[in-house]
């Protein structure tokens, strides 16, 4: 049984998420803290549960999103993984941080990189991935089928859903990849966004004004 732990940091207000099971492992997914504090209160949630980080995977590689990758890293030995696609995005990072104000310690890169489809274990469990371009160029979402519920990056929010206006972006093609690969999940499944409340795939599908018609 997968448990999640939902953290928001940095000036984006991000959110970082934790899954975990009964062995104790656990995956952090777009780590995005920045200060000090709130590192801190990362390294005191995995203490106090016990666990041990066997995998750092990063939905798509926006600044907000790879901001606590390096201190991951430093803390965990993990090096992020995420879809070929997006190692341009990440490469750029560091050219724009200073300009939007962040200090940036540079995120290591990948050894291991995710497909389009397949699925990434830890502990006794298992997550599919699910390829959702469009708000950047290769973006992926995590699905835990048994517990029924996504982890969405910057693919749709709460009545809303990804920028498209960012490098790398493309609005078409982020309303395909709801509506194909994101609306095939079950109405019921709790989305778990990278910015912003959880949602389901049901309301969205009647609610939201960018995908409604």
């Amino acid at each position: 049984m997968i448990n999640l732990q939902q953290f928001t940091f940095n000036p984006y207000q991000e959110n970082t998420y934790v899954l975990y099971d009964e062995t104790g492992e656990c995956v952090i997914i777009d780590p995005g803290m920045y200060e000090g504090f709130e590192q801190n209160q990362l390294v005191s949630f995995i203490k106090e549960k016990g666990l041990t980080p066997v995998l750092l995977l990063n939905t798509h590689c926006h600044l907000d999103h790879v901001l606590g990758n390096k201190f991951v890293f430093d803390q965990w030995g993990l090096k992020p993984q995420f879809h070929r696609g997006e190692l341009i995005l990440l490469h750029r990072v560091v050219s724009y941080a200073p300009q939007m104000g962040f200090n940036y310690q540079v995120s290591p890169g990948p050894e291991v990189f995710l497909e389009e489809t397949g699925t990434v274990s830890f502990g006794n469990s298992e997550l599919e991935l699910i390829f959702a371009p469009g708000h950047s160029p290769a973006h992926l979402c995590f699905y835990a089928k048994q517990e029924n519920f996504l982890i969405g990056g910057d693919v749709l929010f709460f009545r809303s859903i990804g920028r498209t206006d960012l490098p790398g972006g493309n609005h078409q093609q982020l309303i395909e990849s709801i509506k194909t690969n994101i609306f095939a999940l079950p109405d019921d499944c709790e989305v778990f966004p990278g910015h912003g409340p959880s949602t389901t795939i049901g309301y969205e599908k009647v609610n939201n004004p960018f995908l409604v018609g």
